[in-house]
């Protein structure tokens, strides 16, 4: 625990330079002892569960400065709930959200948790009167503690579109209608036939940010870094380190939890995210970066972020 805690100076010197480094949510009782104090927690000298998933995220802004939501993906942002998180964390920390799939779902998957609308075309899909009313209006007076906002495309398949540029169309026009110099925007896509000039040139043009991902489907964060390295601008660069290669969810769940440890490090990424930290550090001033790490990378969040900082302060070979 001590050795995290450690990584505090770091993180707040990369966050004053508008870089933000975090984990994908917080309540994982697997670091408890590495990240979070038991004693905090204990109840008749046991921890208490409802007490630590209330009172963890207070603990965790001791060190990190920053934090991917994972919650916002499947309902809309709720003003008590944000309120009840912001309350918990010091000024400067940023909350950083994913959009309600209500809004990126071109059809709904035949999953139970769509209902009666599993298999059905979404209506709602890229309409931005439901994303500026029901997503962004809540985040308001939130503003000075929200990140990046990302849209997650979940991967595409022939029924949603019969070509790419089709989505990137739809995508421009969305956009369009949508305050992308105002707020912090970021696309993370599932689809790597999309990671096209086409589709960068058009995130460009609106000042919204790719979010270079690790996940079981795509290239390697390497490659998806040299197919278009951060443009010299303003736009936020967002990343998210979720699954290797070929690694699937549920296998990654089942190997790694309790996710108190690394089980399988992952050199290549742990590089290329570094390179992506100094790169980004190089930016001119203003421009934003969020970098988020989830346990089912290697097993343990906290640790990959350790190394990860450990690589940013060695120069690479020329």
């Amino acid at each position: 625990m001590t050795e995290i805690r450690t990584l505090r100076p770091a993180l707040e010197g990369l966050a004053k330079a508008g870089i933000f480094l975090g984990t994908s949510s917080w309540k994982y009782p697997g670091w408890i002892g590495q990240l979070y104090e038991p004693d905090r927690y204990l109840y008749r000298n046991r921890i208490a569960k409802s007490r630590f998933e209330k009172q963890c995220l207070s603990e965790y802004a001791e060190v990190f400065s920053s934090v991917c939501l994972d919650s916002s993906f499947y309902r809309f942002p709720d003003q008590q709930y944000l309120q009840g998180i912001t309350e918990q964390v010091p000024a400067g920390f940023r909350f950083s959200h994913k959009v309600t799939d209500t809004i990126t779902i071109k059809n709904f998957p035949k999953h139970r948790r769509h209902g009666d609308l599993a298999g059905k075309v979404n209506p709602c899909y890229l309409d931005h009167n439901i994303f500026l009313k029901s997503f962004l209006k809540p985040l308001v007076p939130y503003r000075d503690r929200t990140g990046i906002i990302m849209f997650e495309f979940s991967r595409f398949y022939k029924r949603d579109y019969d070509r790419g540029r089709d989505f990137v169309r739809d995508l421009d026009t969305f956009l369009s209608q949508l305050p992308t110099r105002e707020w912090d925007f970021g696309v993370e896509i599932r689809n790597a036939a999309l990671l096209g000039e086409a589709y960068f040139d058009m995130l460009a043009k609106h000042g919204v940010g790719h979010v270079y991902n690790q996940w079981q489907r795509m290239p390697p964060l390497e490659h998806q870094l040299k197919l278009r390295p951060p443009d010299r601008n303003t736009a936020p660069v967002g990343s998210r380190l979720l699954l290797r290669c070929g690694h699937g969810y549920a296998r990654a769940v089942e190997s790694f939890s309790p996710y108190d440890r690394v089980r399988e490090p992952q050199t290549a990424t742990r590089d290329a995210a570094a390179g992506l930290l100094r790169r980004l550090r190089q930016q001119p001033r203003g421009r934003r970066g969020y970098l988020y790490v989830n346990n089912r990378l290697e097993g343990n969040a906290l640790a990959t972020i350790e190394a990860i900082l450990q690589l940013l302060e060695v120069e690479p070979p020329e």
